[in-house]
């Protein structure tokens, strides 16, 4: 079943300015600027004014979820611009201390497991990571890249080739949210 019409207004956050140029959707703020393209066939999206208009005619109902999560895009898109997206993260180890540094565009954990040779995960975009004796924290602009680097952190860590009920090692995410 095909739906008529489905229309989602973002009204423009103070302090940031959009711009939508060949269906790339441009963010400037305080923090910087940060772009992403949004094509579909069927969904049009818009600048008017202080607002941003996403909308799709006679579409079925995944183009209309679609139609929400573009919204959200831009909405976060926005958001980041003004204050960080922040994560926290905290190692849990029962034997072997786990030691973590940031070296160029990555994490570095050492001593996983007791394991000789260093785990290794990739750092996204301009998220910044911390190191604060056991505890991580991670913040960017682009909410995607500090979740995907969290996410990395994590699988980096995983348990392979072993009881997980036994062995529950590892970097897990603590908080998410501002003001960690």
């Amino acid at each position: 079943m095909r739906i008529a019409m489905v229309k989602e207004e973002v009204p423009v956050m103070k302090g940031t300015t959009v711009t939508l140029k060949d269906n790339v959707l441009s963010v400037r703020g305080p923090r910087g600027s940060v772009s992403r393209r949004f094509f579909h066939p069927s969904l049009r999206m818009a600048v008017s004014g202080e607002r941003i208009v996403v909308e799709a005619r006679y579409v079925s109902r995944r183009e209309k979820a679609l139609v929400g999560t573009w919204a959200a895009h831009a909405r976060n898109m926005m958001r980041g611009q003004l204050e960080p997206f922040e994560y926290r993260m905290k190692a849990v180890y029962a034997h072997f201390p786990i030691k973590m540094a940031v070296k160029g565009q990555e994490l570095v954990i050492e001593n996983f497991l007791g394991e000789h040779h260093p785990r290794r995960a990739k750092i996204l975009g301009d998220t910044k990571v911390t190191v604060k004796g056991q505890e991580l924290e991670l913040s960017g602009p682009v909410l995607e890249m500090v979740g995907q680097t969290a996410a990395n952190i994590e699988n980096a860590t995983r348990v392979k080739d072993r009881d997980p009920r036994v062995f529950q090692d590892g970097i897990f995410i603590t908080h998410k949210g501002k003001g960690v």
